[in-house]
This record gives structure tokens, sequence and C-alpha cells, in this order.
């Protein structure tokens, strides 16, 4: 990975339209990409890194009131506190998980599909997206998204 000049500094950087959308269209290709795998397969049978059972773990020690199911309060999320959480959670894996730290889209709710008010978008790490997916996957929470697309697939067959 290239490094910044030494005398580059982020507070005075153009903010690149460019670059902007470079960074939206991959992120929406991460989501597309996450989307069509539990198309395919059950989330529960699902792997999405070679150390889920370690990510899974560190997420249920370091947050134990996390609680898949529920809504994310992305408030909470990008508190100060929280912030200060999660930093210290996937600074673990800064040299373990290629992107860690790269933005993500995040369903608020594994009940809902990724839409406008239902996603969190950008500012999620890809740590975070994969704490909480693997849990997520782990309980069963993202099955409904591959039994809906054979239920469909059954029914454009008939």
């Amino acid at each position: 990975m290239a490094l910044p000049p030494p005398d580059f500094d982020p507070e005075k950087a153009d903010n690149f339209e460019d670059i902007e959308k470079q960074f939206a269209v991959k992120v929406v290709q991460h989501m597309s990409t996450y989307w069509a795998i539990l198309e395919k397969v059950p989330g529960s049978k699902l792997r999405l890194t070679k150390l889920d059972d370690e990510i899974y773990e560190h997420l249920l020690a370091d947050f134990p009131e996390f609680d898949a199911e529920e809504t994310i309060d992305e408030d909470v999320m990008k508190s100060k506190t929280g912030k200060e959480r999660w930093r210290n959670f996937m600074m673990k894996y800064e040299h373990k998980v290629d992107d860690y730290n790269f933005g993500t889209m995040l369903r608020s709710n594994p009940k809902w599909e990724y839409g406008q008010d239902e996603t969190i978008f950008g500012l999620v790490p890809r740590m975070q997206f994969y704490a909480i997916e693997i849990a997520r996957n782990r309980k069963g929470l993202n099955d409904w998204i591959y039994e809906k697309n054979q239920k469909e697939a059954g029914a454009a067959k008939a």
C-alpha cells in the first residue's frame, strides 16, 4: 500500500468527486456481492473470513450487550465511546484482515433489505460489518434471504 507524501495534510486535502464516486462504487459492489451470496447460500452456512470464529468470540467478549437480532442504534455506534470501543476491536485485525477499515454498508436490522432508510453507509468499517454479519449468520438471521430467493426462483419456474 502506497503511503502519502510526508508533507500531506489530510485536513487540507481536496475532496475529489471522482474519488468519492470510486469509493461509493466499491461499497455498492461489496454490498451487492454479499447480498448475492446470501441469496445462494444460507447465512448460517456461510463463512465470511478465515477468522470467523475468532471474530465472533471477540465480538461477544468486547460487546457482551450486542444483540444480533436488534436494530443497531447508529448514534450509539458512532458516539465517542462507541467509536473508541469499535476502534479498539478493529485494530486487533489491522494485520490479519485485508481492508479491515475500508468503509462498507450495513443493514441496521437483519430483518431488512438494503434501502436508504435501513442502511448505515460508508462509515461502517469492514471489521464492524464482518463482526455484525458473522453474528447474524451464526444465529440464522440472514437465512430468510436465501429462503426468499429460493421461493422466488421456484415461482419463476412454475
